[in-house]
């Protein structure tokens, strides 16, 4: 028997039962278009690219994944996000090209969802999705080099709805 990944991994909408824990990121499932600026350590400069950032609802509703997409059209990386009833929402981000894997815990703070975390070479780093609308939002990464002491600015994404 061939089972299509695809059909098995994507589901039609969240679980019932965990429907509103599932709203905090369930509300971005859809298409996006991202201005992104990326800052570079090594060279102390910002880039500007343009990319598309998908969501949709995976593992039978009970989780969300996302996509985000170069304007060639390949796949930059994907973060996983399932909601855990004994500790909150528990968060994974992949980006092969850069040898990047990033886990964190997300939390709704005031009108902001935060997520804190670990990336492969042990730094600390911040996430925050902050001025959240239905068609628009802000997405801002922010690293430490001395565990959580001071933040640096690393990623700054202006977020607009494509599709829903």
């Amino acid at each position: 028997m061939r089972v299509s990944m695809q059909r098995s991994l994507v589901a039609d909408g969240p679980a019932p039962e965990i429907a509103s824990e599932l709203a905090v990121f369930g509300r971005f499932v859809g298409g996006w278009r991202v201005r992104n600026a990326l800052y570079s350590e090594a060279t102390q400069s910002w880039s500007e690219s343009e990319l598309v950032w998908t969501f949709d609802w995976i593992l039978g509703g009970r989780g969300i994944q996302d996509v985000l997409i170069d304007a060639e059209g390949s796949a930059l990386g994907t973060t996983v996000r399932t909601w855990d009833p004994r500790v909150g929402w528990r968060v994974v981000w992949f980006c092969p090209r850069a040898a990047e894997h990033v886990v964190l815990t997300a939390s709704e703070v005031e009108d902001r969802i935060e997520l804190d975390g670990v990336q492969a070479d042990g730094r600390r780093v911040r996430w925050i999705f902050s001025g959240i609308a239905p068609d628009a939002f802000t997405w801002d990464g922010w690293c430490s080099n001395d565990d959580g002491g001071t933040w640096w600015h690393e990623q700054h994404m202006d977020v607009r709805r494509l599709t829903r």
